[in-house]
This record gives C-alpha cells, structure tokens and sequence, in this order.
C-alpha cells in the first residue's frame, strides 16, 4: 500500500516484540496504562514518523506502554493526536497503522464524548455501534487500495458485533453498567458544539458527540482489524460546565471502571 499509509516498526520498537491488542486511551484515561505488566514505555517523540504536535492536549500523556494486560501482549497509545491540532486524518490514525504493523488485529478505542441525546447523561459508558464522519476529513484519502484490491472499505459492522457481546459479558460480571449500540459522531473541533448543532445531530440519530475516534476506526477496518470502541459521556453537548477540565474530572471519576471493565475484556478475548 502506497502513499504512506502502511508503516514499517521504527526503531526503538524493533526490539519490544509483537502485540496481539492496541488500545487507545481517550482524554483522562492514561492511567489504565499503570496496569501494565513487564511494561516498556516509549515516549511518542521517540517514534520515527508519530506525529508531534507543538503542545499536547492535557490529559493525552504521549506513550506507548507495551506489555502484558489481563493475560494480552497489549501495545496502550496514551493519549492520541487530533485533527484540530493541524493533522491530517491519515497523520491521526498514525498509531492504528503501527499497532497493526507491531502484529495487532484487534483495536480497543477510547474517548470522552458529550452526550447528545436524551438517553445518555455524565458518567455513562456506552459501546459504540455505529458513527458519523462529520468533519468533512477521511484517513484513506489519496490511498489506492491493497494491491489486487479497491479503497472503497465497507464500514457496515465496522464496530465489531463479536467484541461487543464479549464486553457487555465483561460489563455484566463487573456489575458496570454499559448500554449498547451508541452512534458517535465526529466534528473537528477544537470548539464545542453550538445549540444549533447539537440540535442538529440530535435529529440526524447521534446518541454521542467528540473530535477524535473516527479516523482510527476507519484505518483499522481499511486494514482488517476488528474494532470495540468504549465512551464515556463526561459532558452534556452544549450543556453546563462544558469544559476540558470537566471532561477530565470526569475521566478520572470513571477511570476505575473503565480499568476494571477493560482488563475483564481482554481476559475474555481469546
């Protein structure tokens, strides 16, 4: 595959070993890191070809932790790059790329979203079943397809039915509460969205509203990778208290769940 879109494990990363699970933690999430076993962590600057923003955003450490996590040789992204920083969707979806050329064929996605719809409030995590790419941006741009193949990637499904049924076992054995088949769209951001809008993606069937997810799932499903995405409703869109600190606050109150509802998931994979 041309045009960049497929990368080669850059050093230091030769000597880590292969991965079987990426994940990708969601801002106030780094912390699910600090479960990592045997864990060797690499400093996102010191990845050949990550992309660099000239501040990252708080709450998005910038490692990749790999090791040992409820049983899986895990590769955990803390924290992700967006486009609002000035990347590409291709430049965001950077980590998926490597996770796949580290030996990854299952992504676990994180975020904290706004809940748009009246089924969601703060605090609530929800397993997406399906998105909305909303920010007028797509990673497979200028990408010709595999060889032998075409681009035009089937996204129905993309959010794999099989890990969902795993996770809803986890979430019921954890006694977590977690709803099923949320719709995520993604805007660019960095703004937050207006009334109007909100109003807008409340009509269109939006259940939830961020700036990040969307470019890695299409890049994992481009390269066959089967996909669960968690979120957690930290804000209501155009609500009260819409703030980056809010968003944390609340990743920190729903980070003990979402340690124990994750490791639950990878012990059940298989």
């Amino acid at each position: 595959m041309p045009n960049g879109f497929t990368v080669k494990v850059p050093p230091p990363l030769e000597g880590v070993g292969a991965i079987d699970v990426a994940l990708i933690l969601g801002s106030g999430f780094s912390g699910l890191a600090d479960d990592v076993e045997r864990a060797q962590t690499i400093a996102y600057d010191d990845i050949e070809g990550f992309p660099s923003p000239q501040r990252r955003v708080v709450g998005h450490a910038g490692n990749l932790v790999v090791g040992t996590l409820g049983g899986k040789r895990v590769g955990v992204f803390q924290g992700r790059v967006h486009c609002y920083q000035g990347f590409s969707a291709t430049e965001v979806a950077f980590p998926v790329r490597l996770a796949h050329a580290m030996g990854a064929r299952t992504l676990i996605v994180t975020n904290a979203a706004g809940g748009v719809g009246s089924r969601r409030r703060p605090g609530d995590l929800v397993l997406l079943g399906d998105h909305m790419n909303l920010a007028c941006a797509n990673p497979l741009t200028g990408w010709p397809g595999p060889e032998g193949g075409t681009p035009f990637v089937p996204l129905r499904g993309a959010y794999d039915e099989g890990l969902r049924a795993v996770a809803l076992d986890a979430a019921a054995e954890q006694d977590i509460p977690l709803a099923d088949g949320g719709v995520y769209a993604w805007l660019l951001g960095p703004n937050y969205e207006t009334p109007a809008e909100v109003a807008m993606l409340r009509t269109l069937g939006a259940d939830l509203v961020g700036m990040s997810t969307v470019p890695e799932v299409i890049v994992a499903r481009a390269l066959g990778m089967r996909v669960l995405a968690l979120s957690h409703v930290a804000n209501l869109a155009a609500g009260v208290r819409l703030s980056h600190s809010e968003v944390l606050r609340m990743g920190d109150v729903a980070t003990d769940r979402m340690r124990r509802l994750t490791l639950a998931i990878l012990q059940r994979l298989p």
